[in-house]
């Protein structure tokens, strides 16, 4: 980017409606920032883009001068994909809109759309599409990664949702795709992350959820956590699809429900969640209070968007953050203890280990269905470094990596791709799996350059 001139990036200024910020900009430096505190990049260009026609020109100018080029969508990704230095960063962070059509259940999402922007304008009208479980995630990148949640066991993924998409590739066209239009294509992006274009338009099969769900938390201590952990194991084989429990390992928070005694000691907290209302969930969460001691519960009848915002505190952006993540088709024993242990010294009060259950519907379509292979899976194991000084970096990403090597030989052997980091590259065949042949030829007709490679890369075939 350095070579060149002004009177180019003047011209590309002229052909744009968003703003183009450089260094020394007054927006600048607020626009290179993003979740993860440990990504400090500087880019010689950040263009917030106004529109789809804005995503065409900036395409365009990034292969025809052959610059490296980023594109953000939420900005969550722990990797720090959004931004890179001394490239071209297409942001589409001021592309938020979200329209409902509540006869035909269908959304259409802009790509920098946050999952709060979703559940605001569905959840008017009882209705919700499969996402994440933090309001402040992007949709652009959750979906392309494949997409799970607290409605992903009942409903299946982001990506078993996504019935099209407007997506711009690398020769700056922008294409609509779906089931008969360009299937390969819409195939490739369901699961095979930001390697194919810059998807500005998200469209989504509905269902009907809320407003009111049934959610909350019942909470026990470590010292009992091997008894819960492997009763919670057991009885997770006998849920039905329209109840998920987490398992969140941590210190915990000062929550009001829990005693002062107990803030800031090592628990297990199960996360329970159904769509179904309080008088037909409640009778299938109830055996969980027999998981060990309970120390404290929250659970009953919250609005689903306020549920969707519960862990938002936990996940602010402004931390430094290291994850670390294994999937799994089985809970044993040995995984058990080694979770156990880890939690147990942990180096930060904000890092935490959580299982994301997922299985149900989630695991029903063909592995080759969608680029996402994961159907086998029935946690995800991810380990939340967190913490907010740069001394700590060393300690707490040591502290992850162990955790990761000792419960690998417990693991499945595959990863979700949206929970890799920035130092994970020998993993990536990991994360596409069986699937991984099929994205390289995808990858070679659309993307033959290689122009949206920084990401979790799928090289073309060439």
């Amino acid at each position: 980017m350095t070579s060149l001139n002004n009177d180019v990036v003047e011209g590309l200024r002229t052909a744009l409606r968003g703003p183009l910020l450089r260094p020394g900009d007054p927006d600048y430096d607020g626009a290179r920032q993003i979740w993860n505190a440990m990504i400090d990049r500087h880019p010689a260009l950040i263009h917030r883009c106004a529109g789809t026609a804005d995503v065409c020109t900036a395409v365009a100018f990034a292969r025809d001068h052959g610059v490296p080029l980023a594109v953000r969508g939420g900005g969550h990704n722990i990797a720090g994909n959004a931004v890179c230095d001394d490239g071209f960063v297409i942001d589409l962070s001021a592309m938020r809109r979200v329209h409902v059509d509540p006869d035909a259940r269908l959304a259409w999402v802009d790509g920098g759309a946050l999952l709060g922007d979703v559940d605001h304008e569905t959840q008017a009208y009882g209705l919700a599409v499969p996402l994440g479980i933090n309001s402040t995630t992007g949709v652009a990148g959750l979906t392309l990664g494949g997409g799970f949640g607290w409605l992903s066991r009942m409903l299946g993924l982001a990506v078993d949702n996504l019935v099209g998409a407007d997506i711009v590739t690398a020769d700056a066209r922008r294409r609509h795709i779906g089931p008969r239009a360009e299937p390969d294509l819409f195939w490739a992006i369901r699961g095979g992350g930001g390697n194919f274009g810059v998807v500005t338009r998200f469209e989504f099969a509905l269902h009907a959820v809320g407003p009111a769900v049934t959610a909350g938390l019942i909470v026990f201590s470590a010292a009992e956590g091997r008894d819960v952990l492997r009763r919670y194991r057991d009885y997770v084989d006998t849920l039905p699809y329209d109840v998920s429990i987490w398992a969140v390992l941590r210190k915990a928070p000062p929550l009001p429900f829990l005693p002062a005694d107990v803030h800031g000691h090592d628990i297990v907290a199960l996360a329970v969640f159904s769509p179904r209302p309080p008088d037909e969930a409640l009778p299938a969460i109830a055996p969980v209070r027999a998981f060990g001691t309970v120390l404290g519960e929250h659970v009953g009848a919250v609005p689903y968007a306020a549920w969707q915002q519960t862990f938002d505190p936990l996940l602010a952006p402004g931390a430094r953050n290291y994850w670390k993540s294994h999937n799994f088709a089985t809970l044993s024993d040995d995984a058990i203890d080694v979770v156990l242990r880890y939690a147990g010294s942990v180096p930060s009060p904000q890092c935490e280990i959580f299982l994301g259950l997922i299985g149900g519907r989630a695991n029903e379509p063909a592995v080759d269905a969608t680029a996402y292979p994961h159907r086998n899976v029935t946690y995800a194991m991810n380990v939340h470094g967190r913490w907010s000084d740069a001394a700590d970096d060393a300690r707490c990403v040591a502290w992850a990596r162990e955790f990761f090597a000792a419960v690998a030989p417990y693991a499945a052997g595959s990863v979700y791709v949206n929970f890799l980091t920035q130092d994970e590259e020998t993993r990536i065949h990991e994360a596409y799996g069986p699937n991984w042949d099929r994205l390289v030829q995808v990858k070679q007709r659309y993307d033959p350059d290689n122009l949206f490679r920084f990401n979790h890369n799928i090289p073309p075939a060439g």
